[in-house]
């Protein structure tokens, strides 16, 4: 296993759930953090957090679907941190309902904000992985990906897309030693997962983001010469 501490990784989506429980587990690694969101309050909050643990934050309040948003808040915060050795693209919304409910305008937004914003987030910190000539990122896709379900038709399609441009950004990239993980959790007792009545959060039965933190770290810490293509997550027994 390697040591991440010094490292710096940005997370998007970091202000609550799977995000914000990665970013506390990774700072107390000893990793410089930039978390992205949409609600600055909610960034600064966390920040304040993390900087409690005694390393480098920073935060940048932006939209993942606008490509000029995530250009700009990217190199703000490789600016700031004065460098960046791992993306996580977590960022990501669901909208719940039959495909007659779900209008083409909510269909837009989630496949603009779940595929395209990991396209816009990867290509903006690749060039800075190229530089350093080794990186990691790790795309947050979906079991919902692997297999489509009533009622989450737009989120399965996105995750789907998800899933397939991250090996593609896989086979191009790993020639560089950067390493592309492919993950699909099932679900996880996140804010979203529990509004949108997918589990009602048991700690004894489902998993935590805490658990979602733990693996990924585990993933990373690997000697770079390993690399985990893809990997699913389940609860044992919800």
């Amino acid at each position: 296993m390697i040591s991440l501490k010094n490292k710096t990784a940005i997370i998007t989506g970091g202000s609550r759930g799977l995000g914000k429980a990665m970013a506390l587990l990774m700072a107390q690694e000893g990793v410089n953090i930039g978390i992205t969101g949409r609600n600055e309050e909610k960034l600064k909050a966390v920040a304040d957090e993390l900087k409690g643990l005694g390393v480098k934050v920073a935060f940048a309040a932006f939209d993942v679907s606008s490509e000029t948003e995530v250009k700009k808040g990217i190199d703000a915060l490789v600016t700031e941190l004065g460098g960046v050795d791992i993306l996580i693209n977590n960022a990501g919304i669901g909208k719940i309902g039959t495909l007659e409910e779900m209008s083409s305008e909510d269909w837009q937004q989630v496949i603009q904000t779940n595929l395209f914003g990991v396209y816009f987030t990867a290509m903006a910190v690749y060039p800075y992985l190229k530089e350093k000539g080794e990186g990691d990122i790790i795309n947050v896709a979906s079991t919902a990906g692997l297999k489509g379900g009533a009622h989450m038709s737009a989120y399965a399609a996105s995750k789907a897309a998800v899933i397939s441009l991250s090996q593609s950004m896989m086979a191009e990239w790993r020639k560089q030693n950067i390493r592309v993980i492919t993950l699909t959790p099932s679900t996880i007792a996140s804010d979203m997962s529990i509004q949108a009545g997918l589990t009602d959060g048991n700690p004894d039965k489902v998993l935590q983001p805490e658990d979602f933190a733990e693996w990924v770290r585990d993933i990373l810490k690997m000697n770079r010469r390993a690399l985990i293509a893809n990997g699913s997550i389940f609860s044992t027994n919800p």
